[in-house]
């Protein structure tokens, strides 16, 4: 059982570690923090938290570093969360002032919040699985070339470009327009999917040339819906993790592979589990399983319309977690206060 003070030590010893990335001894914890005790006392209790695993001596030296275990109880042991600066906050407000769909205000967010951390910034998008459909709008932009929009009442709005063998007039384009309308407007997009595979089953095999375009547009609406009902996540500053590089024992490549595929960040973010503040935290070795155990990841959750999600970012277990928490808890309750106001304005 770790004492109170030996937590205060714990604390010194991670505050300065993460500030210097120098093993820490008794001498340096009694001349930076205000203990009130000998360099001797301190070493007793440096004694007691390697006794619990929660320091190491690296190599030979004479000072200890946090283990993932001592990171873990720095954590739990928050007392509160280092508040941002009014300049940091402004920033944030920067970033996403003035942003426009969904697409655009989740870019800005990780955007917002690796300038802040320094870290790799991730950020979910919402499950639109049952989202409704609220409008769809086709585009001719010549060459055989078709805008399809797709609209939701989570204020998503997407766009795929697709390519058709026939030039429609305005009265087809309101034809397609009206039965896409029919299919779609006013379900949900796991309904609207149904309804359009019922719709290609039953086309004719071999249609004439404009009800196969048709059929091409269609599809393409289709492939758009789909879309929304797969998890994927948003990233930035994958730059970072080659600055910190120093951070991590083995090799970096693990991390980005994890950025590149997204499935590993994406299971293991839905796993992760809130405290009462709605954040949470995977350090370490309790990343082994995702094959990140050299990484953090903390996170917070954020509400789209009712569907919650959520941001976070991750990097080496060296880093200010007190700060980058409290960034990454800022930057979840702007993300849910914008989409909010858009709810309602809509």
């Amino acid at each position: 059982m770790v004492s109170e003070r030996g937590l205060e030590v714990l604390r010194a010893i991670v505050q300065d570690y993460v500030d210097t990335r120098e093993p820490v001894g008794s001498k340096t914890i009694v001349e930076r923090h205000a203990f009130g005790v000998s360099a001797a006392t301190i070493r007793n209790d440096m004694a007691l938290l390697e006794d619990e695993e929660l320091i190491a001596a690296p190599h030979t030296s004479s000072g200890r570093v946090p283990t993932d275990k001592g990171y873990r109880v720095f954590v739990d042991h928050l007392a509160q969360l280092r508040p941002l600066s009014s300049a940091q906050r402004s920033a944030i407000a920067a970033f996403l002032d003035g942003s426009g769909d969904l697409d655009d205000v989740l870019a800005r967010s990780v955007r917002a919040l690796t300038r802040l951390t320094g870290q790799v910034a991730i950020v979910q998008y919402p499950s639109f699985a049952r989202a409704t459909v609220t409008h769809v709008e086709l585009v001719q932009l010549g060459g055989g070339r078709m805008l399809v929009i797709v609209v939701t009442d989570t204020g998503r709005v997407s766009q795929r470009l697709t390519f058709v063998r026939a030039e429609f007039d305005d009265a087809d384009l309101g034809r397609m327009r009206a039965e896409l309308g029919t299919l779609l407007v006013g379900r949900p997009v796991r309904e609207g999917l149904q309804r359009i595979a019922d719709r290609l089953a039953a086309a004719t095999p071999e249609p004439p040339a404009r009800e196969a375009a048709t059929d091409e547009i269609v599809k393409a609406v289709a492939e758009e819906l789909e879309e929304f009902r797969q998890d994927k996540l948003v990233m930035a500053g994958s730059a970072n993790l080659a600055r910190s590089e120093a951070d991590f024992r083995g090799s970096i490549y693990p991390l980005l592979e994890a950025i590149e595929e997204q499935v590993t960040l994406l299971r293991l973010m839905g796993e992760m589990v809130t405290d009462e503040h709605g954040l949470s935290a995977s350090i370490g070795r309790e990343n082994e399983p995702f094959g990140l155990a050299e990484a953090s990841v903390l996170a917070s959750d954020y509400d789209a319309t009712g569907s919650r999600a959520r941001v976070g970012v991750m990097g080496p277990t060296r880093m200010d977690y007190p700060t980058n928490l409290a960034a990454v808890r800022a930057v979840a309750r702007y993300l849910t206060r914008m989409l909010e106001e858009d709810e309602s304005s809509r």
